[in-house]
């Protein structure tokens, strides 16, 4: 069981409040690692914290067990929220109002191991040529992950 679920059980449907850790992987290509469940939009690999767990713990768990690839160094790129990430489940009616914080990882190792128990996809795309069924807040701030980028690389 997990804490979303536990909070559900107490409060039913009413909007909660969560704590969103992503991470945008950028390979030595400058292609960022996009993830999707069977069918799914694309996105940058994301979880749900825990009680008892770091932004940090977080996100190296989630991308270790859904993609096999062990985070080395993060750095902080943004924490965003508001109306554009509210995500409204429709079969359940129950509502999330996420915090995201978002990090930039260009250090890491390990291959990218689908994780067929989770029905995860996961595959690098260049930042210039997108999947049509990517996330619209994901593709709306793919410029932040670009400009720095061009920091890092020195540009």
């Amino acid at each position: 069981m997990d804490y979303c679920e536990d909070i559900r059980k107490m409060i039913g449907n009413s909007p909660l409040i969560v704590v969103r850790p992503c991470v945008a992987i950028l390979n030595k290509q400058g292609e960022v690692l996009l993830t999707r469940n069977a069918g799914g939009t694309w996105n940058i690999p994301s979880g749900i914290l825990q009680l008892n767990e770091s932004v940090e713990e977080c996100m190296a768990r989630i991308v270790l067990e859904d993609i096999g690839v062990k985070l080395l160094k993060l750095k902080l790129l943004s924490v965003y929220s508001g109306k554009e990430l509210i995500n409204r489940v429709l079969e359940s009616g129950d509502e999330y109002h996420p915090v995201a914080i978002v990090y930039l990882c260009t250090e890491y190792e390990g291959e990218i191991n689908q994780n067929n128990h989770q029905e995860k996809e996961a595959r690098f795309f260049h930042l210039n040529q997108l999947p049509e069924q990517i996330i619209p807040f994901i593709k709306n701030n793919i410029s932040k992950i670009k400009s720095n980028l061009d920091i890092i690389n020195g540009n």
